[in-house]
């Protein structure tokens, strides 16, 4: 997750082109909270959001809690988060998952993690979640992979070519995949399933998947597919952890709209124009044509014994 700390990483950049999360996924993983005899009142108790980004799932969440706390080890995503957020049951510090000492023991009614949970270092987190999580209390991690575009199979392999390519991709251009952070990154592609919540502290374990352009895996397992401008999934590519860390590495490729002769984005998304007649067709403008992106998602729930 240090891609998202550097003073490089625009966090203003990925809150505009991330996609948001929907209520149908809120809906499933507070149902699971509430299902239960000991459970705390609607709008009672306190939610632990880790890796909070730009807070996105704390304000989602927070009317249905007495408070919110949300860290994330990324300063500049609190500071983004602190900017755009003016509820005041949500608190919002730097801190990681790794180190929950600042929280009572049995303190926490739900833990979340949201495109978070697999950068943790699971040696630590689960012992600080069984400490301050309260017995009946819950956990929900989710997340999403590679997203394909549907009904363009060409241009998603372009784009797979050179988000995990290594050497050229195209003429002295490099590929992103050495920039990838590991093993986060191969974790998340298999949908988190390496990741297993102890038996001797958590029961009711529940794991939703879909594997992205897969039909009939139901609202719930698929929570993330929608109709994009293409120049919305340019935006969204270049909030990619691996292209912070591929332009760090080759400062001199300047974007073109930076004024350069092109980075590696620019040239992955010639390629997957010139792959679609329909894209190609509408020549400058082809950033207006829309797309539906499917991405591979994952929901893993349990509760507290």
């Amino acid at each position: 997750m240090a891609t998202f700390a550097r003073p490089t990483f625009s966090a203003k950049a990925y809150a505009a082109f991330r996609p948001t999360y929907p209520q149908s996924l809120f809906r499933t993983v507070l149902n699971f909270h509430q299902q239960h005899p000991q459970q705390t009142p609607d709008g009672a108790g306190t939610l632990l959001d880790l890796g909070c980004g730009h807070g996105l799932i704390a304000r989602g969440l927070s009317p249905q809690f007495k408070s919110v706390v949300a860290i994330d080890p990324s300063a500049g995503m609190v500071a983004q988060a602190q900017r755009t957020t003016d509820d005041t049951k949500i608190t919002f510090r730097e801190g990681s998952a790794e180190d929950l000492s600042f929280l009572a023991d049995r303190s926490v009614d739900m833990a979340v993690a949201g495109q978070a949970a697999h950068w943790f270092d699971y040696g630590k987190v689960w012992p600080n979640l069984a400490r301050v999580v309260r017995p009946g209390g819950t956990l929900a991690f989710w997340g999403y992979k590679d997203n394909v575009l549907l009904g363009a199979t060409q241009a998603t392999e372009i784009m797979e070519q050179f988000v995990y390519g290594f050497g050229e991709v195209a003429p002295g251009v490099e590929g992103m995949g050495p920039y990838w952070e590991q093993p986060g990154r191969s974790i998340l592609r298999d949908l988190l399933r390496s990741v297993q919540a102890p038996e001797k502290d958590w029961t009711d374990v529940t794991r939703l998947e879909h594997e992205p352009g897969q039909e009939g895996s139901g609202e719930e397992a698929c929570w993330l597919r929608k109709k994009m401008k293409l120049g919305e999934v340019e935006g969204y590519t270049r909030t990619f952890s691996c292209f912070s860390g591929w332009r760090d590495a080759h400062p001199e490729a300047k974007s073109r709209a930076d004024g350069g002769d092109g980075d590696v984005v620019d040239f992955m998304w010639d390629r997957m124009v010139d792959a679609v007649p329909e894209w190609k067709a509408l020549g400058e403008r082809w950033r207006e044509a829309e797309v539906v992106s499917d991405w591979g998602t994952y929901v893993l729930m349990a509760r507290r014994r």
